[in-house]
């Protein structure tokens, strides 16, 4: 037998259900772990696995539309099964923009540490300012 017909035959079909279901419970364990921590270190690592999740979900729903790159050689055959860019071009600049947001706020929590170190939100929320 020549080896693409192994190949076909062997590979399984996998259920789109698991993944979608991981970037979903990964999801709800960020927005969880943002309701439920009281440390603002923590809440930030809590809102970037929540960010994990959802980029995830978006390109596990994106790569569902698509199996060839978008490379046109041949104007005549174009296929229905081409791979839409734009997908890609929106999680890369997510996953840039994410990582910006996140050293900005890391920055942040290190001068507000200076004054609390815990960075507890209660102690904020008692801190009174003055006019």
């Amino acid at each position: 037998m020549p080896y693409d017909r192994v190949a076909e035959e062997t590979v399984m079909e996998l259920s789109p259900i698991a993944p979608i279901g991981a970037a979903l419970i990964t999801c709800l364990i960020g927005l969880g772990g943002f309701a439920l921590r009281q440390s603002l270190l923590s809440k930030l690592f809590s809102i970037d696995v929540a960010a994990t999740g959802v980029i995830t979900l978006f390109i596990l729903v994106a790569s569902r539309t698509g199996l060839v790159p978008p490379i046109v050689s041949d104007q005549n055959d174009v296929s229905s099964f081409i791979a839409d860019p734009f997908p890609q071009g929106v999680i890369l600049t997510a996953i840039v923009i994410g990582f910006s947001v996140e050293a900005l706020a890391l920055v942040l929590l290190r001068h507000m540490a200076r004054e609390h170190p815990l960075l507890r939100v209660d102690d904020f929320d008692r801190e009174i300012t003055g006019p």
